[in-house]
């Protein structure tokens, strides 16, 4: 993918919208990208100039004389003293055309995990370039390892749009050409990485410049802003498609209410994936007992039937050992398993080392992993696959799980709630990993 190819996605995403964009579904995205690239900045550039802050908030972030957009998001004391983001903050605004969430994810490598924990459940993610940090004169530049460490782990969660913006291009000598070789040296490593940007956008957050209002022109561009193309971006599809799996989060007992639950218990949770409806057959996991969906709940107890995505309360035909932890699927789901071979987001400031036992949660069931082999290390340079003996703090790699009890996982690619697992230290109960099913 060059420069060329990057511009026209850009300009098409401007003037086309995808057709299964659901207008009425706001969309959640999320800020990235190394330290001090301006996403706390981005954020209140857009919340300023969408007219989302209220005048009391924008007189309580002055500093000197001016406004200091970071503040209007980082509300920790600690970020303020410090000048940094700690902690993932959500705010909302709106558009006369769409509704958005925004996560402002921290730079700092020892905060990976929170911007993990971000991405996990965004549409979108906007990792920012700071132009000014870059040798933007060398057409082959060197990006710095945060920025292709987050590009890394949300392709590798499955974010579905991914849009580079090219920051601080005002304080820069020559906008165009930082543009043209920066957004060169994206284009590298999105190809090499296997990753699909939707376009890679110059701006100023700082000056507002090509974030709400197109700046026509300016750094060589005449593409969409960044908001702009936000409006134009899908989000997260249910994964309706797949056999049915639900995991089990309450266990109602013998409601009262005849009405709907004919005085058997009621098994509440999401829906992963597929779709559940009554007269389906299910298999309850670990157990391996059977039954026939005798009726499906909304959250307000109305019998219809639900899909991916969506809170569901499940009454079965007969009694059968179901408890929170369980999973309900597909009568003809693929067996469970208790090896696991997955990409690990390894986010302890403990290495990882073969041998060691965690607990791993999946969907709401607790299980003892222990650490079979570490497969290799993704280098975030080269994205080179290396022989690894441990994980260091915010590595990238694959592993190999042994569990003590089998797990009804499923490929992340093809499905994120039933394919992903959370390690968590046994001793500290800190979260170690994030684990991405192959």
């Amino acid at each position: 993918m060059d420069v060329a190819t990057l511009t026209n996605a850009t300009l098409e995403a401007g003037i086309r919208r995808d057709d299964d964009i659901d207008r009425g579904a706001a969309l959640r995205f999320i800020t990235c990208g190394s330290v001090d690239d301006g996403k706390s900045t981005l954020i209140g550039r857009l919340l300023v100039d969408t007219q989302a802050v209220l005048q009391d908030q924008l007189a309580g972030v002055q500093r000197a004389g001016a406004t200091d957009l970071a503040l209007l998001t980082d509300g920790l004391t600690a970020e303020r003293e410090q000048g940094i983001t700690i902690d993932v903050a959500y705010r909302y605004f709106a558009t006369p055309t769409r509704k958005f969430i925004i996560g402002d994810a921290p730079g700092h490598e020892q905060y990976t995990r929170n911007m993990v924990t971000a991405a996990s459940s965004a549409d979108a993610a906007v990792v920012l370039v700071d132009a000014t940090k870059l040798r933007w004169a060398d057409a082959d530049l060197d990006l710095l390892p945060q920025t292709r460490r987050h590009a890394l782990l949300v392709h590798l969660l499955r974010v579905p749009s991914v849009v580079f913006a090219i920051n601080k291009l005002d304080a820069i000598e020559d906008p165009a050409l930082a543009y043209r070789h920066i957004a060169g040296a994206l284009a590298a490593f999105c190809k090499a990485a296997g990753i699909t940007a939707r376009a890679v956008v110059p701006m100023s957050a700082l000056q507002g410049l090509n974030v709400v209002e197109q700046s026509i022109g300016w750094a060589g561009y005449v593409g969409p802003s960044l908001l702009q193309l936000l409006e134009t971006l899908p989000v997260t599809h249910a994964e309706t498609d797949e056999a049915l799996a639900f995991p089990v989060q309450w266990v109602e007992k013998f409601s009262g209410s005849a009405d709907t639950s004919q005085g058997r218990r009621v098994f509440w949770g999401r829906v992963a994936t597929g779709h559940v409806q009554a007269g389906d057959s299910v298999r309850v996991m670990p157990s391996g007992q059977t039954a026939v969906v005798a009726q499906v709940l909304d959250a307000v107890r109305r019998p219809r039937a639900i899909g991916a995505g969506h809170s569901a309360g499940l009454v079965l035909d007969r009694e059968v050992d179901v408890s929170r932890g369980d999973w309900l699927l597909a009568a003809d789901a693929p067996e469970a398993t208790r090896e696991i071979t997955g990409t690990v987001a390894w986010l302890d400031d403990e290495p990882l080392v073969a041998g060691r036992l965690y607990w791993a949660l999946h969907g709401h069931r607790w299980v003892k992993a222990r650490i079979k082999r570490i497969v290799h290390r993704l280098d975030v340079h080269t994205l080179a696959e290396q022989e690894a003996s441990q994980l260091e703090p915010n590595a990238i790699g694959v592993v190999e799980l042994a569990l003590q009890e089998p797990l009804a996982t499923r490929p992340f690619a093809r499905a994120r709630v039933p394919g992903s697992l959370v390690l968590v230290d046994t001793a500290t109960h800190r979260t170690s990993g994030a684990v991405l099913v192959r």
